[in-house]
C-alpha cells in the first residue's frame, strides 16, 4: 500500500468513527488548558484531572497564579511528576502571560514557547486544541502509533514524526488527528502487547503486517521441524519393529 493510500484510510476511518475526538484533560478555558498541559508532561491525564479542580479553584486565572509562590503551588501539585520544577514553571508562565501577552494565551507557537514550562509539544497542543491550528503535538503515543501504522518512515525523533504528519495529513484534519493517534495509542495500540485482535486498522497497518508475516514464517518453520521429527520417529519405530521381528524369528527357530 502506498503512503497516500494509508493516510487516506487512516483519515477516512477516524473521520467516520471519531470525528469529534478531543483531549481528555479537563479544562474550561485556554488558561486552564495551558496549566493542565504543562502539568501533564510525563504524567497521566487521569492524575492531572484529579488535582486540577482544587488548583483552579485557588488559582482561577493568570493574575492569581502570578501572585503565588512556587511553594504555595507545590502544595496543590505534589502528587504529579516533577512537582518542584512544575510549580516554578507555572508561576513563571503566569507572570510572562501577564507581562508579555496581557493575560491572554497567545495562538502563535513561537510566542507560546517563550513561556516557562512550554516546549514545542505543549505549544502545539495549545495551538491545535484551542485554536484548531494545523499543529501536531508528538507525544509517546503519537510517535509509536504513527510509526507502527506506517504513516511515518524512518522517523526517529518527535520532530521528524511531526514534520511527516503535517506534510501528509489534510491541513483541516491535523488538529483532530493528534487526538486520534493519542487515543488509539492509549487504549488499543499500547506500547506492550498491542491489542491487534480488536484493532480496526490492521488491514493497512505495517506493524500488523510484519508481525503476522513473522508469525507465519515461524509457524511454517515449526511445522517443518515437527514433520521432520515425526518422520525420524517413524523411521526409528520401523527399525525397532524390524529388530524385534528378527529376534522373534531367532527365538522361534
Amino acid at each position: 500500500m502506498q503512503r497516500k493510500d494509508r493516510y487516506k484510510a487512516f483519515v477516512e476511518y477516524f473521520s467516520s468513527h471519531q470525528p469529534d475526538a478531543e483531549t481528555e484533560l479537563n479544562y474550561t478555558n485556554p488558561f486552564e488548558l495551558l496549566v493542565a498541559v504543562i502539568l501533564s508532561a510525563q504524567c497521566t491525564d487521569k492524575r492531572i484531572n484529579q488535582i486540577t479542580p482544587a488548583l483552579f479553584e485557588r488559582f482561577p486565572d493568570a493574575p492569581s497564579l502570578a501572585d503565588a509562590t512556587p511553594e504555595e503551588v507545590f502544595k496543590y501539585i505534589r502528587s504529579v511528576s516533577y512537582p518542584n520544577n512544575k510549580s516554578k514553571h507555572l508561576v513563571g508562565m503566569a507572570k510572562k502571560l501577564i507581562s508579555e501577552f496581557g493575560g491572554i494565551v497567545p495562538s502563535d507557537i513561537k510566542d507560546l514557547q517563550t513561556m516557562p514550562g512550554v516546549g514545542r509539544k505543549t505549544a502545539n497542543v495549545i495551538a491545535s486544541v484551542v485554536f484548531n491550528a494545523p499543529a501536531m503535538a508528538v507525544d509517546t503515543h503519537v510517535f509509536r502509533v504513527a510509526n507502527r501504522i506506517g504513516l511515518t518512515r524512518n522517523a526517529t525523533t518527535p520532530l521528524a514524526v511531526e514534520k511527516q504528519l503535517v506534510k501528509f495529513l489534510p491541513q483541516d484534519r491535523i488538529y483532530v488527528a493528534h487526538h486520534w493517534l493519542i487515543l488509539h495509542g492509549r487504549y488499543i495500540c499500547v506500547a506492550r502487547n498491542p491489542k491487534c485482535h480488536v484493532c480496526p486498522l490492521t488491514w493497512f497497518c505495517k506493524y500488523y503486517e510484519q508481525t503476522q508475516t513473522v508469525k507465519a514464517l515461524l509457524k511454517a518453520e515449526s511445522d517443518i521441524r515437527r514433520k521432520k521429527a515425526e518422520g525420524k520417529k517413524k523411521i526409528a519405530a520401523k527399525k525397532i519393529a524390524g529388530r524385534l521381528k528378527a529376534i522373534e524369528i531367532d527365538v522361534n527357530n
